[in-house]
């Protein structure tokens, strides 16, 4: 089947529209809006860099205008309707998904691959046995661990930290709750109240989900946006991909400036091309899903986001945590921000344009940034 030529302005549209970053409030309100949303993305990315409101909150408050934190908070701890695991990244993800994970946490127990700081089975088992028996516990818990050197840079010295890590990857243990960056971790078939876990999914479930989510949240699909979460995937994704064009449930799209790059979508998908609306304006989190895989963004949007906090001071263009600005369905500006926490206030470090700058751009993208200050630095 000849593939079906698409504009890399109707291909943006797609994406915004499957993303849900061109209307003003796409899952509603409430913490219904908050699980709606995950549950769309397949997963919302979790990162320790706090120089402004860590991702997850970032990722949500840009498609929830009202996002507040504490819902959360409470669809973790309370509802128990979503839980971390790793994806590309530790992530939150819907617990309808589970089943999707747990081969992998199976896997790990036979072969660990998350975490490799050495764990001895004498630390593992203590830990576990602590959980068990005394209920849920943070590191913070655990007095009587005889600190060791670090491994390496992300290792902890309390072997204590290294055996909960472990077990959360094994899936044994699971995050309960989270301050901050505090986890407290629970017995996961106590935590979500299971006589019975789930049945795990198929190599293949797991696979056409991995297409399912992509087509949902992406519109237009290639194989390296599907496999972004699980490498050496190529041979298997095409067959079935493949598979999913004899069946006329995809087809295959050529994306204008894509080259040899194949992409697929769903025919629907082209028929139903969203319509232009009123121009939303977004400072997204780098870690956005609409940002984070580089290439495909530079391929529809033309704008590679630079991520520079690991990047020497005097060597950084834009700023160490520098946030891409969205107006419509183009990249216009680059702002470097940082929460002052003690004066209140959103500081812009710097601020770049990458197209005309025009004073009512400006006064847009100023409007979002006091948006984003009001959350950012509200009380909650």
């Amino acid at each position: 089947m000849s593939p079906i030529s698409t504009s890399r302005a109707d291909a943006r549209r797609i994406w915004l529209h499957a993303q849900r970053l061109d209307e003003p409030e796409p899952f509603g309100a409430g913490q219904g809006a908050v699980q709606t949303a995950i549950e769309h993305l397949g997963y919302v990315q979790i990162d320790t860099i706090n120089v402004i409101e860590r991702c997850h909150h970032h990722i949500l408050f840009s498609r929830i205008p009202n996002y507040r934190r504490a819902i959360l908070h409470h669809i973790q701890s309370v509802e128990k309707s979503v839980f971390e695991y790793w994806t590309h990244a530790l992530a939150y993800v819907s617990i309808s998904d589970f089943r999707f994970y747990l081969r992998q946490m199976r896997q790990h127990r036979r072969k660990p691959v998350r975490w490799n700081q050495a764990v001895t089975p004498r630390d593992y088992r203590r830990v576990v046995r602590m959980v068990r028996e005394n209920g849920p516990i943070t590191i913070r818990d655990i007095e009587d661990d005889v600190l060791v050197e670090k491994e390496f840079l992300w290792a902890s010295r309390k072997p204590s930290k290294g055996a909960l890590q472990l077990a959360f990857w094994n899936g044994v243990v699971t995050i309960s709750e989270r301050t901050g960056m505090l986890k407290t971790y629970e017995l996961t078939d106590r935590h979500f109240g299971w006589s019975a876990w789930p049945e795990p999914a198929t190599e293949r479930q797991i696979l056409d989900n991995l297409i399912d989510v992509a087509l949902r949240t992406q519109g237009i699909v290639s194989i390296d946006s599907i496999r972004c979460t699980r490498p050496n995937l190529v041979g298997q994704l095409t067959r079935l991909l493949e598979g999913r064009v004899r069946r006329k449930e995809l087809v295959p799209v050529a994306v204008e400036g894509a080259g040899s790059l194949k992409h697929w979508t769903a025919a629907e998908t082209l028929e139903a091309l969203p319509e232009p609306r009123d121009e939303l304006t977004h400072i997204l989190s780098p870690f956005d899903p609409l940002v984070r895989q580089r290439d495909r963004t530079q391929l529809f949007f033309g704008y590679k986001h630079l991520f520079e906090a690991y990047v020497p001071k005097d060597k950084r263009k834009y700023g160490y945590f520098a946030l891409p600005v969205l107006v419509g369905d183009r990249f216009e500006a680059i702002v470097d921000l940082k929460a002052d926490r003690a004066a209140r206030r959103l500081v812009v470090q710097s601020w770049h344009w990458l197209g005309n700058a025009s004073k009512s751009l400006r006064l847009r993208i100023e409007d979002e940034r006091h948006r984003f200050e009001t959350f950012q630095l509200g009380a909650e």
